[in-house]
């Protein structure tokens, strides 16, 4: 209604200024450069609009509200980089054209940046008697299909109770976890038990293991060349393959998994609120980790897709290339 006003009275003859003085006497303190803001409105770049759009969607994907306390905590995906969020946005609606520009701008707004691992400490003592099968992969960790190559490892996690040990089996082909199993003890059961998980996984879900048709690769620590998980992979047709001792490439793929493991569960809160108090809460930690890892989280050397997704998309179309793990 006032600018309307003060139209009528520029369109009679009247100067802008004194006009807006007289209104200023009647109680409306206007300035000109308020009326002139309101008839030519500056226009908002499109790269502002469109940063916007990202923050407020990284902000929707890198935070949540935890039910049981009301508070905002971080998600598995507020720890990604760059990379790993150009990816994810441009799964979204609307947001397919997503520069890496705006992600680093709405990264540094958000107080956001990927998580950095810290060096590994050694966990592999190889065996006294030095007996031990040879490496059959010779660092090629890449597969035709499910169930051709699994890699498997341990790492350590610090506890109030002690230190508790996690060992995962990792199907090459997807990078996808198979079995993993948490303990307070470095004997055999440690990495027997996970890959009775993983053989009894593919059982469940149809894709059974095929006796001759599977290698099982682990490094030269002595929990992989005990009589009980040779005996155990000789009963179920499968070829054991362990790496040179001293070696920091013969098991890399699995070791930039325990990496992940370490980075992203054990040294956050995302996935355990407060410090680890006993094995429970590394094995509660572990199975979201887990969940996440093969159903959520995107693999550059997946084409961007899950492990979960690459899988599916291999039983629909079986001809499908393998891609290298890096």
């Amino acid at each position: 209604m006032i600018v309307a006003f003060i139209d009528q009275l520029r369109a009679e003859g009247h100067a802008v200024e004194s006009i807006l003085r007289v209104l200023h006497q009647q109680g409306l303190g206007i300035a000109a450069r308020t009326y002139r803001a309101w008839k030519s409105p500056t226009l908002i770049a499109a790269r502002t609009v469109t940063d916007a759009r990202v923050q407020d969607k990284i902000r929707e994907l890198a935070w949540t509200v935890d039910e049981a306390t009301g508070r905002r905590r971080m998600t598995p995906e507020g720890l990604y980089g760059r990379r790993k969020w150009v990816a994810l946005l441009r799964r979204q609606d609307g947001l397919a054209g997503t520069s890496r520009g705006a992600v680093d701008r709405a990264m540094h707004a958000l107080g956001l940046e990927g998580v950095v691992r810290a060096r590994k400490l050694r966990t592999t003592i190889p065996g006294p008697d030095g007996k031990r099968a040879g490496d059959l992969l010779n660092r090629d960790f890449t597969a035709l299909a499910p169930n051709r190559v699994w890699v498997t490892d341990f790492t350590y996690v610090r506890t109030w109770a002690g230190f508790v040990y996690v060992a995962f089996v990792l199907d090459v082909f997807a990078q996808r976890i198979v079995g993993w199993h948490a303990s307070s003890s470095k004997k055999v059961d440690l990495v027997l038990t996970p890959l009775r998980i993983a053989l009894w996984q593919r059982e469940r879900e149809g894709h059974p293991v095929s006796p001759g048709h599977l290698i099982h690769h682990s490094d030269a620590g002595s929990q992989y060349t005990v009589i009980r998980l040779t005996e155990h992979l000789a009963l179920e047709g499968i070829s054991p393959s362990i790496g040179t001792v001293g070696d920091a490439y013969d098991n890399a793929l699995m070791e930039t998994v325990n990496g992940l493991f370490k980075a992203k569960c054990i040294r956050t809160t995302v996935f355990h609120a407060g410090p680890y108090r006993t094995l429970a809460d590394v094995e509660y930690a572990t199975a979201g980790w887990v969940d996440w890892y093969n159903n959520r989280r995107i693999h550059g050397t997946l084409e961007m897709l899950t492990p979960i997704e690459f899988e599916t998309l291999h039983y629909q179309a079986p001809t499908r290339e393998p891609q290298p793990a890096k």
